[in-house]
């Protein structure tokens, strides 16, 4: 529906185990013990482990057999694989000095990530750009709209300044948005802004910025058309 899946056969079948080696990084560092607990599981297992097992399976087998791939769609399966290798865990004598290693490691690094990486990567983002480059211009009662791209980080970097709720657009719409009447603000493919919007009045301000788009993991020229009133 947004693009994200394979344009293919082949690549929808080279994308199937997608999940089955992406949980090595996204439950990590639980994932260690994966490996140990399918051998556990395969030996024995009771009608809990069969439970749980069966919770995890479906969701990660839903997830495989749809088109769409992203990391964090089979996160409901977590908790299941959770209490599953803890109930092994529990039996094993070296349990408790393993979890207190990995969640003290654990956090470490996901703090270290949280306060180190972002600020780092946000100026490769086009919605940080636009928003930095807009910020004197923007007011709490303004509305804003995007066209061909609707990405939440739109959504994160400008409601911290703008009340209103963003408003997916398509090329027809945008023009009838901008002439609404109140402060407002349209961000469009660069390649469009011309177009769209031959003839802006003379207080109207634009603002242009390339960057990198994650979801699709490409550069992306995006336009931010502002009316102030």
């Amino acid at each position: 529906m947004e693009g994200h899946g394979a344009n293919s056969v082949g690549m929808y079948l080279l994308l199937l185990p997608f999940y089955f080696v992406t949980v090595f990084v996204s439950f990590f560092p639980w994932s260690i013990k994966l490996p140990w607990l399918a051998k556990q599981l395969w030996q024995r297992r009771d009608k809990i482990d069969n439970y749980l097992l069966t919770g995890a399976a479906i969701i990660f087998i839903i997830f495989t057999l749809v088109k769409t791939k992203l990391p964090h769609y089979t996160l409901p399966a977590f908790p299941l694989l959770a209490l599953l290798l803890a109930r092994k865990l529990a039996a094993e004598k070296a349990a408790t000095r393993f979890f207190r290693s990995c969640a003290f490691a654990s956090v470490s690094v996901y703090l270290a990530i949280a306060f180190i990486v972002p600020p780092v990567v946000a100026r490769f983002f086009p919605a940080y750009q636009l928003c930095r480059e807009s910020r004197d211009y923007l007011r709490p009662g303004m509305e804003f709209g995007g066209v061909s791209f609707s990405e939440p980080s739109l959504v994160w970097y400008f409601r911290s300044r703008v009340n209103g709720f963003l408003a997916p657009l398509n090329n027809s719409r945008a023009a009838d948005f901008m002439t609404q009447t109140g402060p407002r603000f349209v961000i469009v493919p660069t390649s469009l802004a011309a177009t769209l919007f031959p003839n802006n009045p003379r207080d109207w301000k634009m603002f242009s910025t390339r960057g990198f788009n994650v979801v699709k993991g490409e550069q992306i020229d995006l336009t931010l058309v502002l009316k102030p009133d």
